[in-house]
């Protein structure tokens, strides 16, 4: 499929979406290094346990990174061939310090890879959106309520807990936010998917987290209720 992307993409397309994936991947690895490391140390300055820096880092990844980028993609991209590309370098690149036993200890934790799950959705997402409907959207408002909802629910459970743990307070706060957004962007399908990831985002069992339910689930309502109605 992708051989057949490339031969129907022109040259400079190529060239150009390529330029810009380089430049996306360059932000994406500045958030992940210098920039997380760097909150991480303030943070431990300031009297912040370990974990919970650790969890506000996770977050803010999950929101500059791969929220900010799946938003950018609809407006930059004709095809998935360089989105879906950009997901398996990094999913790769994240799984290798784990590999090695190196973990990059300002957001990575031993007993939790998740963030490797959120990669890989966040490809597969906005690649089968393409795929189906080629409309860009119905994969990055699945995306956008893992990175952005998640996120938030996250940092509300952070505040509350020095721990890594499920809270409905952040359960709440996250279909405040997914809600609206699903609503703006694709009605009420968009909405009620909005809801349903915020309620299966409240659980989760090894090695199925909410980084693949809340895409998923939202992804899937949105196929459905596009299909039905």
């Amino acid at each position: 499929m992708y051989m057949g992307l490339v031969k129907s993409m022109d040259v400079g397309v190529l060239v150009r979406e390529g330029l810009i994936t380089l430049a996306l991947f360059l932000w994406v690895m500045f958030v992940v290094g210098p920039l997380t490391k760097f909150l991480y140390q303030k943070m431990r300055a300031k009297g912040m346990t370990h974990i919970k820096a650790v969890y506000y880092n996770r977050k803010v990844i999950h929101i500059l990174a791969g929220g900010l980028v799946s938003v950018l993609v609809p407006f930059l991209y004709t095809t998935p061939l360089y989105p879906a590309l950009l997901a398996a370098v990094m999913a790769v690149l994240t799984w290798l310090p784990r590999k090695k036993g190196q973990l990059m200890d300002w957001f990575q934790v031993e007993d939790n890879d998740y963030e490797i799950h959120f990669i890989i959705m966040w490809g597969v997402i906005i690649t089968l959106a393409w795929i189906i409907f080629h409309n860009w959207w119905y994969g990055v408002i699945p995306v956008a309520f893992m990175a952005f909802g998640d996120g938030v629910t996250g940092v509300v459970r952070n505040m509350l807990y020095d721990r890594r743990t499920k809270s409905w307070a952040g359960n709440i706060a996250m279909a405040a936010v997914v809600i609206p957004i699903g609503y703006i962007a694709l009605g009420w399908i968009g909405a009620l998917a909005g809801l349903l990831a915020s309620i299966v985002e409240h659980f989760e069992s090894n090695p199925i987290d909410d980084n693949i339910t809340v895409p998923l689930v939202s992804f899937l309502t949105i196929l459905i209720g596009s299909m039905l109605f």
